[in-house]
């Protein structure tokens, strides 16, 4: 398993493009994917899942990877949170 604390760095925050962005992206690989925000967890390849997060700009979120492609997953997603949901 994989766990990584980040950091939402858009102003805007998880709205609906990037959630809908990130769903996709997260379904592209086997392992699990769950988000999770002030002990609320949610399954991170279910667009209703991510938009109850309420992700605002700097609410920090931890994702957890498990499966036999986390590595690769967390890369990828990890990267998509970095630059900001290529809003920044």
């Amino acid at each position: 398993m994989i766990e990584k604390t980040i950091t939402i760095k858009n102003k805007a925050g998880m709205h609906t493009r990037p959630a809908s962005i990130l769903v996709k992206l997260a379904s592209k690989f086997k392992s699990e994917f769950y988000m999770e925000r002030e002990g609320f967890q949610i399954n991170g390849k279910s667009i209703i899942g991510v938009m109850s997060l309420a992700a605002e700009y700097g609410s920090k979120i931890t994702l957890k990877f498990d499966g036999q492609d986390e590595k690769k997953a967390s890369e990828a997603i990890l990267k998509f949170f970095e630059e900001g949901f290529g809003e920044l």
